[in-house]
């Protein structure tokens, strides 16, 4: 529904914005962007421009506008122009790298939206940032890694926030609080298992005596991410469960393989999520009887 109270291109960015965490919901987006404006001012302007620049692109070339209003375009951009902004040194070319990668990502969605109309199709989720940042970045990771540190019980009680943060490559306990309240406006089943995704990498991270991988939230965002994904609808929590597992087993993988791991656990966790239930129940309906088949209603 439009808001009469913000412009249509201001509401589609802002729903860039809180799409990095699966909704749409401008006030959602609105604290997304504060987070950054408070805790890391010097990647707003790149997180700014990645996501106009998408928007710009799905505009120009008339893309659907339930869907850029709904942020799907911008989301990518922005990530992208944080991840650049947070890795590469000021230049003159950093501005020009990340309006390219924001109209790109937003043409790579469009492509995938396209595609991918079915129910049984995956959804991109993070995938074009993904892949961009892998190849503009040589597969560096985005920061250096941590020094050791000891673990107190107020350090315990914000990493579960840093977690939430980090999806942003934001390390403050700020940041983490300011997502989470927008969560939990935006969809308070969203904003639990947000928070639960990020208490498990934490948990599992201390389990393996990796203090600075879980102070620091690194070890929380993926698990995080994944719990939205699958839990914010689901009916039980066997997929969100299972997700967060598998994002938490697969990230030390792509670490192994000299890779930054990026949002890459969420995307193949869920996927993974998405893939196994199908074909599930795609085994089930192949041996069920075909008295019974026949007379099941056929859905569009």
């Amino acid at each position: 529904m439009p808001n009469p109270h913000c412009p249509d291109w201001a509401t589609a960015l802002l729903n860039g914005f809180s799409q990095i965490f699966l909704q749409r919901h401008p006030l959602c987006g609105l604290l997304c962007l504060l987070a950054i404006l408070l805790t890391a001012p010097t990647l707003l302007g790149g997180a700014l421009l990645g996501g106009v620049a998408g928007l710009l692109t799905a505009q120009r070339r008339g893309y659907t506008k339930e869907d850029r209003q709904a942020g799907l375009f911008s989301y990518n951009g922005i990530l992208l122009g944080l991840l650049l902004s947070l890795a590469l040194p000021w230049s003159v070319l950093l501005p020009p790298l990340i309006i390219a990668g924001g109209g790109l990502g937003a043409m790579l969605t469009q492509q995938w939206l396209k595609r991918t109309t079915g129910p049984r199709c995956l959804p991109a989720y993070t995938a074009p940032f993904v892949g961009m940042g892998w190849l503009l970045l040589g597969f560096p990771p985005p920061s250096p890694s941590p020094a050791a540190l000891d673990m107190t019980l107020p350090d315990l009680l914000t990493a579960p926030l840093i977690g939430l943060g980090q999806v942003m490559f934001l390390d403050h306990p700020l940041a983490g609080a300011l997502v989470a309240i927008g969560l939990l406006i935006a969809n308070r089943r969203a904003a639990g298992w947000a928070l639960f995704g990020s208490v498990v990498g934490l948990g599992f991270a201390w389990l393996q005596h990796d203090s600075s991988l879980a102070l620091s939230g690194l070890g929380g965002y993926n698990p995080a991410l994944v719990a939205v994904a699958l839990g914010q609808r689901a009916r039980g929590p066997w997929k969100p469960l299972t997700g967060i597992l598998l994002a938490v087993f697969l990230t030390p993988g792509f670490a192994a393989l000299g890779l930054a791991p990026l949002t890459a656990p969420f995307i193949l966790a869920c996927w993974l999520v998405h893939s196994t239930e199908r074909l599930w129940h795609q085994t089930i309906l192949d041996n069920e009887p075909c008295a019974l088949r026949g007379n099941r209603p056929r859905l569009r």
